[in-house]
C-alpha cells in the first residue's frame, strides 16, 4: 500500500477540538455512505415508498387551504392562489421538520456504530439531513406542478431560492444537533420533538401569510426564526407578492448562527459520553 493511500489516526493530548473538524472532512465518505443508507432504509421499509413524500404535503396543503382559506377566510397575498400560498410555506417547514425528526433519533438508531469505532459522531445527525432533502425535492416538484396548473410560475426571484434553502437548513441543524445529543441521555425527547413540530406548524405562518399579523405583534411573531425563512421562500416563489420582512429575516439569520454554535458546542461537550450512555 502506498504512503498516500494510508490513513493515520493521530491522538494527541488537548488536540481534540483542533483536529475534530479536520476529522469530519476526512470521514466525508462515511457521511455519504450513512446518508444513502438512511435514504434506502427510509423508502424500502415504507409501505407507500416515495409515495408518502407526495401524499403528505398534498394532504396537508388541502387541509390547511380548507381550514384557513375556506373556513377562516384568511386572505392570500396579492393574486396568489391560496393553495400556492400554503405550499410555499410548507416547503421550508417540511425541510425543517424533516431534519429535526430524522436527526433527533439518529444517535439512538446507530447505537451499535457509536459504541464500536471512532469517527466524529456529528456525522450521524448531519447524514440524516439527506432524507429530509429528498422529501424536500419531491415537495418542490409538487409546487412546480401546482404553479403550472394555476399559471403562476415563479419569476426572476427564483434565483434566490438556494439561498433561502440553505437558511432553512441552517435554522434546523443547530436545534437538531442539540436535541440529538439530549436524546441520548434523556429519551423523553423522542416524544417531545414530534409534539413540538406539530404545535410549531400552527404558530408558524405555514397555513397563512405573516402579513395578517397585527403590526404591534410583528416583532414578537418574528422571534420565531422560521418566519423569516418562510417569508423568504414565498417572496421567491410567489413573484414577490409576499414582501420580504428584513427584520424577521435578520432574526432568522442571527438565530441560525447562534443555534449552530450552541448546538455544536453542546454536542461536542457531551459526545465523549455517548458510547457509555447509549
Amino acid at each position: 500500500m502506498s504512503h498516500d493511500a494510508q490513513k493515520i489516526l493521530v491522538i494527541e493530548p488537548g488536540s481534540g477540538t483542533r483536529r475534530y473538524w479536520r476529522d469530519v472532512w476526512a470521514y466525508r465518505e462515511l457521511l455519504a455512505i450513512l446518508a444513502w443508507r438512511d435514504v434506502a432504509v427510509r423508502y424500502k421499509q415504507a409501505v407507500l415508498g416515495s409515495g408518502w413524500a407526495i401524499i403528505r404535503p398534498l394532504l396537508t396543503m388541502l387541509i390547511f387551504t380548507f381550514i384557513f382559506g375556506v373556513l377562516a377566510k384568511l386572505p392570500s397575498v396579492g393574486t396568489t392562489p391560496y393553495a400556492l400560498l400554503v405550499l410555499g410555506g410548507m416547503l421550508p417547514w417540511l425541510l425543517f421538520a424533516g431534519v429535526m425528526s430524522e436527526a433527533s433519533n439518529s444517535l439512538i438508531n446507530n447505537a451499535a456504530l457509536v459504541g464500536k469505532i471512532y469517527f466524529p459522531r456529528v456525522i450521524i445527525p448531519v447524514a440524516t439531513c439527506l432524507v429530509a432533502l429528498i422529501d424536500f425535492l419531491i415537495s418542490i416538484a409538487i409546487f412546480v406542478a401546482m404553479a403550472a396548473w394555476y399559471s403562476f410560475m415563479p419569476d426572476w426571484r427564483i434565483v434566490f431560492f438556494p439561498v433561502f434553502t440553505l437558511l432553512a437548513l441552517a435554522v434546523a441543524i443547530g436545534p437538531a444537533l442539540l436535541i440529538a445529543a439530549l436524546n441520548v441521555k434523556y429519551r423523553d425527547f423522542r416524544y417531545i420533538v414530534p409534539f413540538m413540530i406539530q404545535i410549531g406548524m400552527y404558530v408558524t405562518p405555514v397555513g397563512f401569510s405573516s402579513t395578517i399579523v397585527p403590526v404591534k405583534w410583528q416583532l414578537l411573531f418574528s422571534l420565531n426564526p422560521m418566519v423569516g425563512v418562510i417569508d423568504g421562500f414565498r417572496w421567491c416563489l410567489l413573484r414577490g407578492a409576499q414582501p420580504l420582512n428584513w427584520t424577521s429575516l435578520s432574526i432568522s439569520i442571527a438565530a441560525a448562527v447562534i443555534m449552530i454554535i450552541l448546538g455544536a458546542l453542546y454536542f461536542r461537550g457531551t459526545e465523549k459520553t455517548f458510547a457509555d450512555v447509549i
